[in-house]
């Protein structure tokens, strides 16, 4: 999977700084990203990060056309923060999924690291459901799922998604920063 991995992870780079400088023009690289990955997850026996790719590739395609409609201030979008009220329906709603997804993996297939997996998995749906949202807590779970995807994918041989992941966490901490101060209240 070298030359696939290899531009989906370039494309991954052109994604998430977009995402940071909050330009729509993040999508259409996101969409393609996705897209070479469910390949390159499916290929290392990662069926939820591969099924994850097509969830992703959804939510590009909302996240691209509420980026679009939402107001922009100051050449990109508005971003804002969630309260407790909020917060704790989406931390809930995901360890679930997350207990559920993982037992399901473990259970029916032959994936590689079921578990961990289904967190990164899940953890990312809330993430890219929150960055559609607009909502800054979304970086503070890039930042976890980056965490834990670096080990994970350099256990599985994917060494360059893994520099990949390394270079997002990075990329999630500074997009903390940059929205946490553009945020509204």
């Amino acid at each position: 999977m070298g030359g696939i991995e290899i531009a989906a992870a370039l494309l991954g780079v052109i994604n998430v700084v977009l995402v940071v400088r909050r330009s729509t023009w993040n999508y259409p690289f996101g969409i393609v990203m996705v897209a070479l990955y469910f390949f390159v997850f499916w290929n290392a026996k990662l069926y939820s990060d591969a099924l994850l790719q097509v969830f992703f590739f959804v939510i590009q395609l909302y996240g691209w056309w509420a980026w679009l409609h939402a107001r922009h201030v100051d050449h990109g979008v508005a971003v804002r923060w969630m309260d407790w009220r909020q917060r704790a329906p989406w931390l809930g709603g995901t360890a679930v999924a997350i207990a559920l997804w993982g037992t399901g993996m473990a259970r029916y297939t032959d994936a590689a690291a079921p578990f961990v997996d289904a967190t990164t998995a899940g953890l990312s749906i809330t993430a890219q459901c929150l960055q559609s949202l607009r909502m800054v807590e979304s970086w503070a779970l890039w930042i976890a799922v980056d965490t834990i995807a670096i080990g994970l994918f350099a256990w599985r041989g994917l060494f360059v998604t893994s520099a990949l992941y390394g270079l997002f966490l990075v990329l999630a901490v500074v997009g903390l920063f940059e929205w946490r101060r553009r945020a509204k209240p």
